[in-house]
């Protein structure tokens, strides 16, 4: 079975499952689909702000999609869910990655 449907099928049974949902967005990664990507990254964050791992992700989808202001404004949010959950090791990744995002 293809890994899509298969992920696509378990979040048919729990849509709230939000561990299932950032692995179909890191297999749209993969396949090099950045807009389904970074739509499923963007349901993660609606619905869960403090989803560490997907800012990071969805700020990299934006920038290979051309969005670098929008990729900056996810990294700020980003910033500001780490330091309200303490993760200082995110906080920098989330740094260094709007550092060197293009506008």
């Amino acid at each position: 079975m293809d890994r899509i449907a298969a992920l696509q099928g378990m979040l048919e049974a729990d849509a709230s499952n939000h561990f299932v949902r950032y692995a179909l967005a890191q297999e749209h990664v993969k396949r090099g689909d950045d807009l389904r990507a970074h739509q499923e990254f963007s349901r993660i964050l609606r619905e869960n702000a403090d989803y560490q791992a997907a800012y990071y992700h969805d700020g990299k989808a934006l920038e290979r999609l051309g969005r670098g202001g929008e990729a900056q404004a996810i990294y700020r949010r980003g910033i500001e869910a780490a330091l309200r959950n303490g993760d200082l090791h995110a906080r920098d990744e989330l740094e260094a990655a709007l550092t060197e995002s293009p506008a």
